[in-house]
């Protein structure tokens, strides 16, 4: 039986290697962390041989914010497909009404009306041509070292390098930094339609805006009849204590980008949350945006309970619980590290911990997998990994983790200064010889 488990990974590995992706496959047998998903069941995701089990600190952003395979909504869907199927996007639905009926509930103001998308990318798109459509100007701002997605429009708001591959920059968009309001003052203009950013930029290492921040940018871009975006694909559905990120900051934006977590990890689907004046931009022709596989019906039931579970008085109040035992947690873990471990960016359970250098980020990553957790370092800014853990982990789990994440560092500390003598010697080696040594 095990031989028939190491051959079956081996005939999926080279499957993947040959139909999917063979860079994401020299990449990960490069730094012997040769994994494919097999079994997954709440906090943990195993190798399809059952030669290791994870703790997923990363849960794909967000997706995985109640965990894997949550048993009452694979229920709930599997009930749901006793009944309905995806739904024809031209004709009214009423999962599609009840969903958007619950978002507009649960979001402040008049914020009143969604539409669908099958991604977060798709949703960002949606809200910058709304932003155009509405004010009937071009120009974007968004933040350096943010990410809303890899669609057209989504991947111009975000940094070069997802870019450059693809060709040059659709005309329109410039970035400022975040945390930077002169810079937003001095970029705004009379043809600024929309101003998008995170609430927390997770992969600039989950910075946190300074608190009259996101207030500001909320005066200055009303001030200018200019939208604001919030994207809380990632900050929403309780991750930073709060059903959704801005509220932390009390303000309103006038559309919220909603994604990931509200699957539940088993059905996609995605929201844009609009104010109500600018849905009358579909007014003219209610077709001239559709979405087939957005707001999927079966995708909608979940999506329902998903909110109803994330936006409970108790299931927030143990979020806020655990954000204080991990705040308590990487204190003490500081204390022990703090020649690798710098400190540590928080919002709720959306944490970003500080590391020495550029490199340690990668570093932190490898040490972390062989220690049976799953945390990946932030993307625009390789100083810091991303700590998301599941919203709902219990006491014993996260026992569990403060002995792992106290290895990991020890191990990362340990990687980092045998990477750094190794680079000493290749640069004296070239000094020397003119040569890189083989």
């Amino acid at each position: 039986m095990i031989l028939n488990l190491i051959d079956d990974k081996t005939r999926a590995v080279d499957r993947f290697r040959r139909h999917v992706s063979p860079g994401k496959v020299d990449f990960f047998r490069r730094y012997g962390m040769d994994f494919v998903q097999g079994r997954r069941e709440g906090p943990y995701l195993y190798d399809m041989d059952g030669s290791k089990r994870l703790f997923n600190l990363h849960c794909n952003g967000g997706v995985f914010n109640l965990g894997h395979r949550h048993n009452e909504l694979i229920e709930l869907l599997k009930s749901a497909l006793d009944e309905v199927d995806i739904g024809n996007h031209h004709l009214l639905s009423a999962e599609r009404g009840k969903l958007a009926e619950m978002l507009a509930e649960l979001s402040p103001g008049d914020l009143n009306y969604t539409v669908f998308s099958v991604g977060g990318g798709e949703a960002v798109d949606l809200a910058i041509k709304v932003a155009r459509a509405h004010t009937g100007r071009t120009k974007i701002i968004s933040v350096k070292g943010g990410y809303h997605g890899h669609t057209a429009y989504a991947m111009a708001t975000g940094d070069e390098k997802y870019r450059r591959p693809f060709g040059p920059q659709l005309p329109g968009f410039i970035q400022i930094p975040f945390n930077d309001i002169e810079a937003l003052r001095d970029s705004i203009d009379d043809y600024t339609a929309a101003v998008i950013l995170e609430t927390v930029p997770a992969t600039l290492g989950m910075a946190i805006p300074a608190p009259d921040y996101l207030p500001m940018v909320r005066e200055i871009t009303a001030a200018n009849n200019t939208l604001l975006i919030s994207d809380e694909v990632q900050t929403g559905l309780g991750r930073t204590g709060k059903l959704w990120g801005y509220e932390h900051f009390n303000i309103i934006p006038d559309m919220v980008v909603v994604g990931k977590g509200l699957s539940g990890g088993i059905y996609p689907i995605a929201a844009t949350i609009l104010r109500e004046p600018l849905e009358a931009v579909f007014h003219a022709d209610p077709f001239i945006h559709i979405s087939t596989f957005g707001g999927a019906e079966p995708g909608c039931r979940v999506a329902r309970r998903v909110l109803e579970i994330c936006s409970a008085p108790e299931f927030l109040a143990r979020v806020n619980q655990l954000a204080g035992k991990f705040e308590s947690l990487l204190t003490e873990l500081l204390s022990q590290h703090n020649k690798f471990f710098r400190g540590f960016r928080q919002l709720g359970l959306m944490i970003g911990l500080g590391l020495a250098d550029e490199d340690s980020g990668p570093v932190m990553t490898k040490a972390a997998f062989d220690n049976d957790l799953l945390m990946i370092y932030a993307g625009n800014d390789t100083r810091f990994c991303q700590l998301l853990a599941p919203l709902n982990i219990s006491d014993e789990q996260l026992s569990e983790l403060a002995v792992s994440l106290d290895k990991t560092f020890t191990d990362a500390r340990r990687l980092r200064l045998l990477l750094e003598g190794k680079t000493k010697i290749e640069n004296l080696w070239h000094g020397i010889t003119g040569k890189h040594k083989p």
